[in-house]
């Protein structure tokens, strides 16, 4: 079976794709390559010993879009991926990313419904549940305003998917995975999180500042009303989040889903704090990251993590690799990239 991947290339996408491989799948990509590169392409093939098609498009030409899909038709359904995605940066240019991420979707969905492809898994976040939000969060726990129009965009998708699933179209199914706080990197050290710029995630903030990228780390609060009094999240490993999106696309091809439109939180279910992962980095790669402690940022909630019970239920899926996992393969990958890939 074919899948088409938008955003393919990208950190959660390219580990999505070497587990769609692995998996069977056959996999086309469509990727603008904004925020990744084409030479990953070569690194999930020595991983698998399989290349995915590609094409370098961005979903918001119509025309070069809808050309694409008709090449591939034949897919059984697309995951979808592409999106701008960094919260700070959605502050300020806000009339780009609502451009670009609803753009971009609503032409999606157009050259679906024009080729037929009747299966579609959305990758939502978990900032579609607001600021404030009850604890452990859950599917239908209450939905508060946004802190961005990160967020707000990936919540007006959510929507506009239902609303498309509801109506007289091709597209007939869909799951969206809320995930929470992806990192980590591919065991093989061959793929990983390579943000371009400043970092806007902890963790590569962590590694570039160990590897002396980065002057010193800092760490936003530390007077919060948790263990150690720094901000709690919850962290999943990347790789067993691709695993999520493998799960729930066995789910709509094998006509598992219980309604056209369902919803999965995909968290470890559990959080650590910024210095938990600072401790956890230093003890498992015998480095030292050099923090400060920094005032809190607006917006920022004390704790935040998933109930991810019901991914568990009808998924079958659980989150396995833990923290120490997580930043031990994130070290390994930065190490690789600084040394093979950085231009």
């Amino acid at each position: 079976m074919k899948i088409i991947v938008t955003g393919g290339t990208g950190y959660i996408g390219s580990h999505t794709v070497v587990e769609l491989l692995k998996a069977g799948f056959e996999v086309a990509i469509i990727d603008n390559l904004y925020n990744s590169e084409e030479s990953v392409l070569d690194r999930i093939e020595t991983i698998t010993s399989k290349r995915p098609a590609f094409e370098a498009i961005d979903l918001c030409d119509n025309e070069a879009s809808l050309s694409f899909f008709r090449k591939h038709q034949d897919a059984v359904a697309v995951i979808h991926f592409a999106a701008l995605k960094a919260v700070g940066e959605s502050v300020k240019k806000a009339i780009w990313y609502y451009e670009n991420n609803l753009g971009s979707t609503f032409n999606l969905f157009k050259c679906m419904n024009d080729v037929g492809i009747p299966s579609i898994i959305f990758s939502s976040s978990a900032t579609i549940y607001g600021k404030y939000p009850e604890l452990p969060v859950k599917e239908n726990s209450p939905k508060f305003p946004t802190s961005s129009p990160y967020g707000s965009s990936k919540q007006m998708i959510k929507t506009i998917l239902k609303d498309t699933i509801i109506g007289e179209n091709e597209i007939k199914n869909g799951i969206s995975l809320r995930y929470f706080n992806p990192i980590g990197a591919h065991e093989s050290a061959l793929i990983g999180e390579a943000p371009k710029g400043i970092p806007n995630n902890l963790l590569p903030y962590i590694t570039q500042t160990a590897i002396g990228l980065r002057d010193s780390l800092s760490v936003f609060g530390a007077d919060y009303d948790t263990p150690d009094g720094t901000a709690v999240r919850d962290y999943i490993h990347v790789v067993d989040l691709a695993h999520a999106h493998v799960k729930a696309l066995q789910r709509l091809v094998n006509e598992e889903n219980e309604t056209d439109y369902e919803v999965f939180n995909i968290g470890a279910g559990k959080g650590y704090s910024v210095l938990q992962v600072i401790e956890a980095f230093e003890r498992m790669n015998d480095v030292k990251v050099n923090y400060k402690i920094s005032p809190r940022r607006p917006g920022d909630e004390p704790m935040f993590y998933a109930d991810s019970t019901l991914a568990q239920e009808k998924l079958n899926w659980q989150a396995e690799l833990n923290i120490d996992e997580m930043v031990a393969s994130a070290w390994k990958w930065e190490a690789y990239y600084r040394e093979h890939l950085q231009k």
